[in-house]
């Protein structure tokens, strides 16, 4: 096992020093020979540490200024340094969503807003493979009830998402404050305690002309974008979070 020490030689410079021993480095940097090995500085951006490390230990040479610090490590062929291991990144497919199947939840109050929502979420699932037969339609009376379904919807099994589809909109009193939160709060409990993706769709707008603009006007169709949503935590969750 080869030692290393590397050590800024400018406080204010990104720009190290490397030198190595055939043995471990005592405090000072020295080998039992009390000898050293330069090597030209090297911008601290080509630095890699990998979990390959064995030990790190923080120095301050008494021949340099600034902190230094210094890294035990196995060396590879020709004394480049260990290879990184590679992150592994998980992300769901929007491409492949032939199989699952969806239940929408959708609430009746304010339906001239949650009727065209619905129809944008079947139409992207239609673009996206998913078959007729493998969507459900549940409505309910209004946002107030959606979390409370949409729970009892992922603790069946039947389903790799839940879409939760409303609307509320502002009034003259704080009903909507209460509507709203219970709303979101009810889909994220639903989520978490059926261990099943649910999607909030459900919009809260200051007046109908913001609901309508993002109900198929020209904000586009939130039904439509919770629709990819849910394919994509379905993917998720199927492919990698089993």
């Amino acid at each position: 096992m080869a030692a290393t020490s590397l050590f800024f030689t400018d406080p204010c410079s990104s720009s190290l020093h490397l030198r190595s021993s055939s043995s471990s480095l005592n405090p000072r940097g020295f080998n039992n020979n009390n000898t050293q090995q330069h090597y030209p500085p090297f911008s601290l951006s080509s630095l890699s540490i990998s979990a390959k490390t064995t030990s790190l230990s923080i120095q301050s040479p008494q021949e340099h200024f600034g902190f230094g610090f210094s890294v035990e490590r196995k060396w590879e062929e020709h004394g480049a340094f260990a290879k990184t291991r590679a992150v592994r990144q998980l992300t769901g497919s929007v491409t492949c969503a032939e199989g699952f199947r969806f239940a929408i939840v959708v609430a009746r109050f304010n339906e001239i807003v949650t009727r065209p929502l619905l129809a944008g979420a079947l139409d992207t699932f239609q673009k996206y493979s998913v078959k007729e037969e493998d969507i459900d339609v549940v409505w309910v009376p209004g946002s107030f009830e959606i979390g409370l379904v949409a729970e009892r919807l992922g603790k069946s099994r039947k389903y790799q998402a839940i879409l939760c589809i409303g609307a509320v909109v502002r009034g003259d009193t704080t009903h909507y404050d209460a509507v709203a939160n219970s709303a979101a709060s009810g889909v994220l409990s639903a989520g978490l305690n059926s261990g099943v993706p649910c999607i909030f769709g459900v919009l809260t707008c200051e007046d109908m002309d913001q609901a309508l603009n993002r109900a198929g006007g020209k904000s586009g169709n939130k039904g439509s974008e919770a629709a990819l949503t849910a394919i994509e935590m379905a993917s998720l969750f199927e492919h990698h979070l089993k």
